[in-house]
């Protein structure tokens, strides 16, 4: 007992000294490692931690800065603009020395969403596979791209680092097949193409919705987004028989064990802190604004297909939208997203309204959505083909990030007007032309004043379709591609897919 009381103070002094003296040496965040890339052609933003007081100064390629971390400890500088090039070095120094090696300066694009962003080159075993993915795998030797993959987390307030134990890493098979396969693809376009590095940062979770990705302020900005906090107010509600739930359902498992029987179908269920509103934006947003980057790829919306959740959609994802450019400092930079694909999913999910409300959208400044209701797979809710979601981001990226004069977009609805016992339909994006992929188009319907939606004829003529139908003599509404997997084959000459629309003022959400 003698020793064992003369240890423990013991043990604490140095335990004691051991955070003092970590205290004392200067810190990073996570982000700000080796085999990064920055941002070129923006202020070199670099921050982190010391002892309060400590004078601190950073040195990037022969140009330093130096800086005093205040009261609490915290710190930040930056360096000149710097074009692409390197790898470079860049050393910080305090009491002691950082030193980050193999640094590239070239774009970076942040990517996040659910689990269509998050499928890995990879796969997810046994339920979904990235098209030619093993092939993908072994070419993805990559040294100018970059990849940061961020943890999983959730928090009540913001975090001050990614709560991560990665750092950058040079993409290879090894790493690449754990990374966002459509972040990937995206990326391998941007730098086969700018002839620049590229830095990726995949900050995603599968099965989460979109008001888990915005902060409280931009969820409280807004009165009309107060129906999110009311399905979050269902959902706690819920949680208090989730033990009794599990527990049941544990006892049919192992009684279809027992009786050598398949094991019975449970419904999925989230985890309560990845839908708790502003939770992951907090964990895994929060942090990384302060870094330069050149824009954001964003694919989500399938969680909020929920009857309850798929009305709000219209209003929360612009709040989404305009609270990341806020909280970045660095204007409207280009927001580029992926309209959710193809799913049969079950009535009680509204893909249509989701798809509408992602297309309105695109009313935001520096905005495109990348459309793939051509490529989805009516019965797994994570299609195959990643590289041709890649491939219309890159699209969207090469016109609104580098300037270049080429068509990214499928046809968009702009507005109708009206024909003898038809409606006209007109769109932007249309090319040289549209195409219709198949003898007859598919996926046309009318309504009159009453909103009763009947199957329609379609034919093109040059940049518009007149539609009609000999059960609406009238029509006052056109609508395109509204199911959940829809039959649709509607094209532009530049061989890109029309998005599903409603020429109705409002949203219907039935």
């Amino acid at each position: 007992m003698i020793y064992a009381h003369l240890y423990r103070p013991a043990a604490l002094l140095v335990l004691a000294l051991g955070t003092s003296l970590a205290r004392a040496e200067v810190t990073l965040p996570k982000l700000l490692s080796s085999h990064m890339v920055l941002q070129r052609d923006k202020p070199i933003h670099i921050w982190g931690w010391s002892e309060p007081g400590e004078a601190i100064s950073a040195t990037f390629d022969g140009t330093s800065q130096s800086t005093t971390s205040d009261s609490l400890g915290r710190w930040s500088l930056y360096l000149p603009p710097h074009p692409a090039g390197g790898p470079f070095q860049l050393t910080v120094t305090s009491t002691n020395k950082v030193v980050l090696d193999d640094v590239l300066v070239g774009d970076v694009w942040f990517a996040s969403g659910q689990s269509n962003m998050e499928m890995p080159l990879e796969g997810f075993p046994g339920s979904a596979e990235v098209k030619n993915g093993a092939q993908e795998i072994s070419n993805a030797n990559q040294p100018g791209i970059r990849l940061f993959l961020a943890d999983r987390k959730a928090s009540p307030f913001p975090f001050s680092d990614l709560g991560t134990e990665q750092s950058w890493t040079v993409c290879s098979p090894e790493t690449a097949a754990k990374f966002s396969a459509v972040a990937y693809f995206f990326g391998r376009e941007v730098s086969a193409r700018e002839h620049i590095p590229v830095g990726l940062i995949d900050s995603t979770w599968g099965g989460t919705p979109a008001e888990a990705w915005v902060s409280l302020e931009g969820l409280s900005a807004d009165a009309s987004l107060m129906p999110v906090f009311a399905a979050r107010a269902q959902l706690v509600a819920e949680q208090a028989n989730a033990g009794l739930v599990k527990a049941a359902e544990k006892r049919e498992d192992d009684a279809a064990r027992s009786a050598n029987k398949p094991l019975p179908k449970h419904n999925w269920r989230p985890d309560p802190q990845s839908w708790d509103p502003s939770w992951l934006f907090n964990a895994m947003v929060a942090p990384a604004t302060g870094y330069a980057i050149r824009g954001v790829i964003w694919y989500q919306g399938e969680s909020n297909s929920r009857s309850a959740l798929a009305p709000t959609y219209e209003k929360l994802f612009p709040a989404l939208i305009a609270d990341w450019r806020k909280h970045w400092h660095q204007g409207n930079f280009p927001f580029l997203f992926v309209q959710i694909s193809s799913f049969a999913s079950s009535p009680s999910e509204l893909w249509p309204v989701v798809r509408e409300a992602q297309r309105r959208t695109l009313a935001i400044a520096n905005s495109a959505m990348a459309v793939t209701i051509d490529v989805g797979d009516p019965n797994n809710v994570h299609p195959a083909d990643k590289q041709t979601v890649g491939a219309r981001l890159a699209l969207a990226a090469r016109a609104l990030a580098y300037g270049e004069n080429v068509e990214y977009a499928g046809p968009l609805f702009r507005q109708t007007s009206t024909d003898p016992n038809a409606i006209r339909v007109w769109f932007d994006h249309a090319g040289n032309g549209l195409v219709a992929k198949g003898a007859v188009l598919e996926g046309f319907e009318v309504a009159g004043d009453d909103h009763h939606f009947v199957a329609a004829d379609a034919r093109i003529d040059g940049a518009s379709v007149i539609v009609s139908s000999p059960q609406q003599q009238r029509p006052k509404y056109v609508r395109y591609g509204w199911k959940n997997a829809p039959a649709v084959n509607l094209y532009n000459s530049a061989g890109l897919p029309a998005s599903p629309f409603t020429s109705e003022d409002g949203i219907p959400v039935s």
